[in-house]
């Protein structure tokens, strides 16, 4: 037996042995997986009495419940140990293709241009800023990796420099729980204040430099909730006790949650009070930070807009006439609904999906034909010109933006096949001036590879886009393996974006697909509305019709179709894992909603009551049927699955770590095929897994091997 597997079981028999004694085995059989013990918990609802077995496994404070996820870690090291060499050599593969050293496209705010930069061997990036030019000296804010020094996990949120460019207002999350606290920092000095705030979700400078808006969420299910403003303390030398923070504003309707941000013009403070469906907006002159905030249209059910500012008039988005949004101006002196006066209306085709002000002009963020676009608006005339994208697919959007008086929009760009681009667009000419496209280093080179489009047609005739990405020249005969990736959920669309990482796949011979499935927001608003609520199961339909157009058209294999799908997407896996196992040769899962019925029965976690809106609530009898329909956790049973790996982190606020772990339990027990489930847990982090780079593309070299792996690509190299 190989020594390191040998230590690695021995670790993972000890462990196991405080969840339930595992079978006894002889020497050099493979590892056996854990079994965690089945504590029977029925609940009763709508007449109907569902087990949930696994329900301790909530109980993150429970020494057993850490030893289980333990011994679930040390089971898929075991059974992934030997290989590891491959892993290391993937690992090094798509370290070489990205240049450690760097900086983002420096950005103009007032007199300092601020970037952030990278350097080899350090996990986190340096956020700076020099005064006029690149050639003044450089003046390090941040330094995350010196704030990330005894921590497992370490992330900046909300970073905001001071309108007179004095003081920086920051937010830090530690463990991965997105639980971010706001510090204050003093850039003459480079010190930072005592200033100080918990549980932060946003924040906003007034004019005067002094005064500080912030929101923060409650203590039990993370909704932000409450408005508060923050008065810096006296300058040194003069220090007082520091005031209580002012209570300006708390959220009573659950639905809704609450932030704050300061207008690119930094002539008003927007505090925008949203659901998932209904939103309203008040705002406050920025240089009257004690004025009362006036709220510029009263929530009405199912109405949402949100607001931009330029000179006397409010731009306004709104979905009253329409779900894919109008754009109206109002008034600035009454900018109440019977003032608003329309210039873009509602159209059925094109979703208004954003609106960004500047002095000069507007420039409005669309999406038609489920692809994003940018329309420049002169404000004046209202005369709109649309800016022209070649490739068949790509992602495109507005980067940072911090001047109101600029002749140049900055907008980023990519593509399964076009790095990351940022360009400045001259607003008078419409013309684009390429400022950066990320490197990928080691000779890699886009002209070997191609990108299309196909249709699949969903079961109700409705037609989904799916891109492909491939190595030109492999057979399209039905012979190659494929990775398909989906998410359908929350009207965020599935956006084709660049990973240098991922052509460590695409050489060895597999196809990269993306699902733009129902659900999404592809195609506007009622791509959304088509696959939520009582109509949710159209997502999982959709991903499945997907997977087999990929069979019938001979871009993939029949036995070698993997997916792979995270938080919401990962309820996708989970469902469509249930539904047809037989389709998939395997399933990765990332930080997977899977226990959808118990979580959405319980209030107190993060989420629940604002997401009745996309999920429905079970403790209604009809919406508890839509949700029993296709919740994975309810609708495991006894059958054969494709192999799987699920990954989670013990720290994960928007999904709990013990959904995956109960879901595991669960396929577990019930079963009856022999193929490998693989569980990990990350025991430091939260939602998006490991915050260091290099920790993160560890991770990624694991889960490439898995993949590689299951398709029977293991062991081999990239094509030259």
């Amino acid at each position: 037996m190989n020594p390191i597997r040998s230590r690695i079981h021995v670790v993972f028999a000890a462990l196991l042995a405080s969840i339930a004694p595992p079978p006894r085995a002889l020497a050099g059989d493979p590892p056996r997986p854990p079994v965690a013990e089945r504590i029977p918990h029925p609940t009763t609802l709508h007449g109907e009495t569902r087990a949930d077995d696994y329900y301790w496994l909530r109980d993150k404070k429970n020494a057993r419940v850490i030893s289980y996820l333990e011994a679930e870690n040390a089971y898929a090291d075991s059974m992934t140990a030997a290989n590891q060499s491959l892993r290391d050599s993937l690992y090094q593969e798509m370290l070489a293709r990205i240049k450690q050293t760097d900086l983002t496209v420096p950005y103009r705010r007032g007199d300092f241009l601020y970037y952030t930069r990278t350097e080899e061997g350090k996990q986190y990036p340096y956020y700076c800023r020099r005064r006029g030019t690149m050639e003044s000296p450089e003046e390090v804010l941040l330094d995350v990796n010196a704030l990330a020094v005894g921590h497992r996990f370490m992330s900046i949120g909300d970073f905001e420099v001071s309108p007179d460019s004095r003081r920086l207002a920051y937010t830090i999350d530690s463990t991965g729980y997105r639980q971010y606290i706001l510090a204050v920092k003093d850039l003459e000095t480079g010190h930072n204040l005592p200033d100080h705030a918990e549980r932060v979700t946003s924040i906003a400078w007034a004019t005067d430099g002094r005064t500080l808006f912030y929101t923060q969420e409650d203590d039990v299910s993370k909704r932000s909730y409450r408005l508060y403003r923050h008065s810096l303390e006296t300058a040194a030398g003069d220090r007082k006790e520091p005031q209580a923070d002012e209570l300006l504003y708390e959220e009573k309707d659950e639905h809704f949650e609450v932030e704050v941000e300061l207008s690119r013009s930094r002539e008003w403070l927007i505090q925008t009070r949203g659901s998932h469906t209904t939103s309203e907006v008040a705002v406050l002159p920025a240089a009257s930070p004690r004025a009362p905030w006036k709220v510029i249209a009263p929530r009405v059910h199912e109405r949402e807009y949100y607001v931009d500012h330029r000179g006397d008039r409010f731009w306004i988005r709104v979905n009253d006439k329409g779900k894919n949004y109008r754009l109206v101006i109002a008034p600035v002196s009454d900018p109440a609904p019977s003032h608003w006066t329309e210039i873009l209306p509602h159209d059925p085709k094109v979703m208004i999906s954003g609106v960004t002000c500047f002095k000069g002009a507007v420039v409005v963020s669309e999406r038609e034909g489920g692809l994003p676009q940018i329309v420049m608006m002169n404000p004046e005339t209202h005369a709109t010109r649309r800016v022209h994208f070649d490739e068949a697919a790509y992602t495109v959007g507005p980067a940072a933006n911090a001047e109101f008086d600029t002749g140049a929009f900055r907008y980023g760009y990519q593509s399964f096949l076009t790095p990351v681009s940022v360009f400045d667009l001259d607003l008078g000419s419409l013309d684009s001036k390429l400022l950066k496209r990320t490197e990928v280093l080691g000779g890699w080179d886009p002209s070997r590879y191609a990108m299309e489009r196909l249709w699949a047609t969903a079961k109700d005739g409705a037609k989904i886009p799916i891109t492909i990405l491939y190595r030109k020249g492999l057979p399209r005969d039905g012979s190659a393996p494929c990775l398909l990736h989906g998410y359908g959920s929350y009207g965020i669309p599935q956006n084709v974006t660049f990973s240098s990482n991922r052509f460590s796949l695409v050489d060895r011979g597999m196809v990269f697909a993306m699902a733009h499935i129902r659900g999404g927001g592809e195609f506007g608003e009622t791509w959304h509305e088509a696959a939520r609520m009582a109509t949710k199961m159209n997502t999982f339909t959709d991903f499945i019709a997907c997977a087999e157009e990929l069979v019938a058209s001979k871009v993939a294999r029949k036995d070698g179709i993997v997916i792979q799908g995270g938080s919401a997407g990962g309820l996708l896996m989970g469902a469509v894992t249930n539904l047809r196992p037989d389709l998939f040769k395997g399933v990765f899962t990332q930080v997977p909603f899977v226990d959808v019925l118990n979580t959405m029965l319980d209030e107190s976690l993060p989420l629940t009551v604002g997401e009745f809106e996309e999920w429905g609530n079970p403790k209604v009898a009809q919406q508890y049927r839509w949700m029993r329909a296709y919740s994975p956790y309810d609708n495991v049973r006894a059958a054969q699955y494709p192999s799987m790996l699920v990954r989670t982190s013990l720290n994960d606020s928007q999904v709990s770590y013990w959904e995956p772990a109960k879901y595991v339990a669960r396929l577990r027990a019930m079963k009856t095929d022999s193929n490998p489930l693989l569980f990990k847990c990350n025991m430091g982090a939260g939602h998006g897994g490991a915050s260091g780079r290099y920790d993160a593309l560890e991770d990624t070299a694991f889960d490439y091997v898995w993949i590689l792996g299951t398709v029977r690509l293991a062991g081999t190299g990239p094509r030259p």
